[in-house]
């Protein structure tokens, strides 16, 4: 099928494929994503012998996907989004063999930047929901992305789950402690690049760059570019991404210390191991799974309200982070409600951004806010880790509201009309 010269039928088959396509990867690729959230600031405490470098994992993870995103929507503006992810997906399997290596060894920088690969891999991902959008209809920009987003929670939920049955794998194969899953990550990896390499064709991005030319040469029409509306839309993702981020990179930490007395609780490491997994597969499931219907509120009620929705989930989170975190059942609510505030939010904020971008301007703007977010994030785990350590997981809750605050703030400026 010829992407220079898409009917409006053609357009909507190659977009519902492409959705497709990229919704089976965000599968694969979710696997590795889960189970370094779960496994990370473990394997870091573990090596480092610090509780306060635990957040360094998340950081790692978000540092990787911050260097990346610049570089990899650049790529993928020149030569497509299937090379751009491609590319990702060969980053998260380099990294995944270096983690393992890591703790075989036992060196923590090196787990570091085995973590650092994963996060770089990750920026392929976050890439995928923006090319649900290329060739979406104005419409439907946010269901689209949101499917893709929601197809994460697959990968994402497993990965945590598959903590317990990658223990058994890792030991009958000889591999370091806590390290199992990854097998199951590599696997799910290469499966993802294979898809990427053969399935998405043709290429979204260029099928769209194509089409807005030819448009554009036939009708003379342009899309009006509201910066001041995008910069807010980066600034909501964004900080909505560090709330996330921050809370949810010390919950393992927290968690191992509750089970392990703090609370007047006794458990085994299997038992530790199995709280942490449920607990933060429950998260991915509050990020994921209902990003569809985020998706078409956005749609329907319009984007700066879904922002805001997210707002008050992620507010509610943090009410019960700072007042029940004594509990298993209040940490777990805590984590729910947190993903479900993320997802509104990055959705909505993500589709947002594309709706006030010129077509000349989104996949530039895209790295950007795909880089900023991810970087924050990085601080921010380091950060929480400290914040922890000082002022114990309520007063991560209580630093968390202030970034929460300022979104609600500022979200007047996504009413401008200002070009």
């Amino acid at each position: 099928m010829s992407t220079a010269a898409l009917t409006a039928t053609e357009q909507a088959v190659v977009q519902r494929r492409t959705v497709l396509i990229l919704s089976l990867g965000q599968v694969l690729g979710g696997i590795a994503f889960g189970a370094t959230v779960s496994l990370g600031a473990l394997l870091a405490a573990d090596l480092s012998g610090s509780d306060a470098l635990s957040g360094l994992a998340t950081a790692s993870v978000t540092l990787g996907a911050a260097l990346c995103a610049i570089p990899l929507a650049r790529l993928a503006a020149k030569v497509g989004r299937r090379r751009a992810l491609t590319l990702g997906n060969l980053f998260a399997l380099v990294g995944i063999v270096v983690v393992i290596l890591a703790a075989a060894l036992r060196i923590f920088p090196l787990l570091l930047a085995g973590i650092l690969m994963i996060g770089a891999g990750n920026a392929g991902n976050l890439q995928s929901r923006f090319a649900a959008t290329d060739l979406a209809a104005p419409v439907h920009r946010g269901r689209d992305l949101s499917i893709v987003v929601w197809a994460t929670t697959i990968g994402g939920v497993a990965g945590p789950l598959l903590l317990a049955p990658g223990e058994v794998v890792g030991q009958a194969l000889g591999m370091p402690p806590q390290t199992g899953s990854y097998v199951f990550s590599f696997v799910a990896q290469c499966a993802a690049l294979l898809l990427y390499l053969v399935a998405l064709r043709p290429d979204p991005l260029l099928a769209a760059q194509r089409l807005a030319r030819s448009t554009a040469a036939t009708v003379g029409a342009t899309v009006a570019d509201r910066p001041v509306v995008a910069r807010y839309a980066i600034f909501a993702v964004a900080a909505s991404h560090v709330v996330m981020a921050s809370v949810m990179a010390m919950t393992p930490v927290h968690l191992s210390h509750m089970a392990h007395g703090a609370h007047g609780m006794e458990a085994t490491p299997a038992d530790v191991s199995q709280l942490v997994g449920v607990t933060i597969a429950l998260h991915v499931a509050g990020m994921y799974a209902l990003s569809p219907v985020f998706g078409i509120l956005a749609d329907r009620w319009g984007k700066l309200r879904v922002v805001l929705l997210g707002q008050g989930l992620s507010a509610a989170s943090l009410l019960f982070a700072i007042f029940a975190n004594d509990q298993p059942w209040g940490v777990m609510t805590a984590l729910i409600l947190l993903g479900l505030g993320w997802s509104a939010a990055t959705v909505a904020g993500a589709a947002l951004l594309t709706e006030a971008s010129a077509p000349e301007l989104r996949t530039r703007r895209q790295g950007r806010s795909d880089s900023l977010m991810s970087l924050c994030a990085a601080a921010g785990a380091v950060l929480a880790g400290v914040v922890l350590s000082n002022f114990q997981y309520a007063g991560l809750g209580v630093a968390a509201s202030v970034l929460v605050v300022a979104i609600v703030a500022l979200s007047p400026l996504a009413r401008s009309t200002r070009s």
